[in-house]
């Protein structure tokens, strides 16, 4: 189930997505949204853990269907304030959507691993309900910005004291084991702390290592694959009543095996 945010909680995760760093977050996602999902307008898209429903805004002007699901009350009132009637929320855990398979174009799961006790039943289930790709934001354990609130977490109580970073290697572990071997690709998000400028080394040269592990966010995209898919057609027609079949008017009392052997035997020498 993991962390399921309460009024205080979510205020103050809602303070930090406000925060620069987490508008740079939010902004980091959305770039890595359209370079690995390629999203097209009118595809359906869902947001797993929407919270206050930023990334919903953004799915939502790209011309996508997109429907949000979060596990807090809170956030979800939260983010239908937010969103209105311009997409459909309901409350359901991450680890048992209430959606049927392959429901979805495309299924993203940003800033919500973090927060599971079950991360790979969330992924099994996003891999279920969608027929395209998943893509999977979270905060990259070995960025610098991370391995500085860890190291501060040792001597004061924080927000972040719930939550798990992750990097590339164990959500590719995650998704092969929840959904097979299916197409993955990969981006990080560069956020480089201040002495780095100080020392000479330019950003702006630095921001094609795409597929540098140590960006502050991670993004990863997995297509998903079926070996036997299925095109469910409803039937329109009401299917009429059989009538009597000439075979059930014959009872097995009424057949004589040797008559009936009989018969053949004429029958095969016409």
């Amino acid at each position: 189930m993991g962390l399921i945010f309460d009024i205080n909680a979510g205020r103050r995760y809602e303070s930090w997505c406000l925060s620069p760093r987490g508008r740079a977050m939010q902004r980091s996602a959305e770039r890595l949204i359209l370079t690995l999902l390629n999203p097209q307008p009118g595809e359906r898209a869902l947001d797993v853990g929407c919270g206050a429903g930023h990334h919903l805004e953004f799915i939502n002007r790209l011309g996508l269907d997109v429907t949000g699901v979060d596990a807090s009350p809170y956030m979800i009132n939260m983010a239908r304030e937010r969103l209105g009637n311009r997409c459909s929320i309901h409350r359901g855990m991450a680890e048992d959507l209430p959606y049927d398979d392959n429901e979805f174009d495309l299924v993203v799961l940003i800033n919500t691993l973090e927060f599971l006790d079950d991360p790979l039943q969330a992924l099994r289930e996003a891999g279920r309900v969608a027929s395209g790709r998943v893509f999977i934001g979270v905060m990259n354990s070995l960025a610098w910005h991370c391995l500085c609130t860890r190291s501060q977490n040792l001597f004061r109580q924080s927000f972040f004291d719930h939550v798990r970073f992750y990097n590339v290697w164990e959500v590719k572990s995650y998704i092969q084991l929840a959904c097979g071997p299916v197409p993955v690709e990969w981006r990080c998000t560069q956020a480089w702390p201040s002495f780095m400028g100080r020392i000479g080394i330019c950003k702006n040269d630095l921001w094609d290592l795409r597929h540098w592990p140590f960006g502050s966010f991670l993004g990863v995209s997995a297509r998903i694959l079926y070996s036997v898919k299925t095109d469910n057609i409803p039937l329109k027609i009401r299917v009429k009543k059989a009538g009597q079949s000439i075979a059930g008017e014959l009872s097995m009392e009424n057949i004589n095996p040797v008559q009936d052997r009989q018969r053949d035997e004429r029958g095969l020498s016409i």
